[in-house]
């Protein structure tokens, strides 16, 4: 991937439009889980410590035109507390209010735009408002790979009519993704879990032709096995996918890639919080009751891969995490990887929907070499779609 790194951008004195996702989860206007904001500090203490003169852009929800509850205001207290510099603020991301903050800002000094998509254009792409952002601006960074996969102005617009460059965050996951899956250490395993296949068909299509093993967990597991004749009883499963999962199957075969399916399962009569389980041999599940959870046997297989690995992609949960004591697979396979990553033996990568969640419940996800906080573009990146922020900075235009 060929981009310019704002590590090598000369920014003194000048205005940096960094594009920020500040599109964190918040109850009754508080931020509960600041990791997005956290994650900005590093691209944050650069620009301040080379004297930028940084104006902030980022979404948050997706309001109807100006909408009050979604604006970006409420955020400064923790924004002022993660990065520790004070940070002003305008009312709108265009037009007197944005051209005013840009006027005051003294080098060194940062001040955060209001929510851009208050104006419908953002999400259009619209050259005309893409223009009156990149007025504001003399360089253009993007540091939100989590808002990646789509082709709006302040994602994608802005790179053809500035210098153009990526944030430390950006910069640290388009490298950790390039070390999982474009030009990893090989033997290359990707773990992948989850509730349905049909969510995830691009993924596993895209995997089975990149990596070496594939190990499938959760429901998504019971359908592959149900596609091989295998009883399922009552658990999670997509039969109409059977033929789309042998299809898999047949890709990875050709492709020299071994689909990895659980070799024992916790199962339940009834699902509910610790209710009585037993575990059975994958094969031997009685029709009666319901796969919860990946068994030992299955950790210990993963163990085994692992020993001969030197690369993990890992992306969703072996079973229904959030139901205790349902999380042990999920945990005990982290722990597994966390402890090889540790140990030096692998480079670890992770991300996408429940995953960071789950290796934090684990108690691991710093042990990975790399997690990622982004959703839809982790996804669509391991679909081996190509992401027009990232696309972008790769071929940066100057708009005639």
């Amino acid at each position: 991937m060929d981009f310019q790194s704002l590590k090598n951008m000369d920014v003194k004195g000048k205005i940096v439009l960094l594009r920020a996702d500040l599109n964190v989860p918040a109850k009754d206007g508080v931020i509960t889980d600041t990791t997005r904001i956290d994650r900005l500090k590093p691209t944050i203490d650069f620009l301040t410590k080379n004297g930028a003169k940084t104006l902030v852009i980022s979404h948050f929800g997706r309001p109807k035109g100006i909408t009050p509850e979604f604006s970006l205001k409420f955020m400064l207290p923790a924004l002022e507390k993660s990065w520790g510099v004070k940070v002003g603020f305008s009312d709108d991301c265009i037009g007197a209010s944005a051209e005013a903050a840009k006027a005051a800002l003294k080098d060194g000094q940062i001040t955060l735009l209001e929510n851009v998509r208050f104006h419908a254009e953002e999400e259009k792409n619209d050259p005309a408002f893409t223009k009156q952002l990149a007025a504001l601006g003399d360089i253009y960074c993007n540091d939100a790979f989590s808002a990646a996969h789509r082709a709006h102005s302040s994602t994608e617009g802005l790179a053809h009519h500035l210098p153009a460059c990526a944030g430390m965050l950006m910069e640290a996951e388009l490298n950790a993704l390039n070390a999982a899956l474009e030009n990893p250490a090989r033997p290359v395993l990707a773990i992948v879990g989850g509730a349905k296949v049909s969510t995830k068909l691009s993924v596993l299509n895209n995997l089975v032709k990149k990596v070496d093993y594939l190990l499938l967990g959760g429901g998504m597991a019971n359908t592959f096995m149900y596609a091989q004749g295998i009883e399922v009883g009552k658990s999670l499963c997509e039969k109409d996918m059977a033929d789309q999962a042998r299809a898999i199957m047949e890709t990875a075969k050709a492709a020299n890639c071994e689909i990895i399916l659980p070799v024992d399962r916790v199962t339940v009569l009834e699902f509910g919080a610790n209710v009585p389980f037993e575990i059975f041999a994958a094969d031997k599940m009685p029709a009666e009751r319901e796969a919860v959870d990946a068994g030992p046997a299955t950790v210990a297989k993963l163990r085994e891969v692992l020993a001969n690995c030197k690369t993990v992609l890992w992306n969703g949960p072996l079973g229904v995490f959030e139901v205790k004591p349902f999380d042990t697979g999920t945990n005990t396979a982290a722990q597994a990887v966390a402890e090889y990553t540790k140990a030096g033996k692998i480079v670890s990568v992770a991300g996408g929907g429940d995953t960071v969640s789950a290796l934090e419940q684990a108690g691991c996800a710093d042990d990975f070499t790399y997690v990622s906080s982004a959703g839809g573009a982790f996804l669509e990146w391991m679909e081996g779609k190509p992401l027009p922020g990232v696309e972008a900075l790769s071929s940066p235009k100057k708009a005639a």
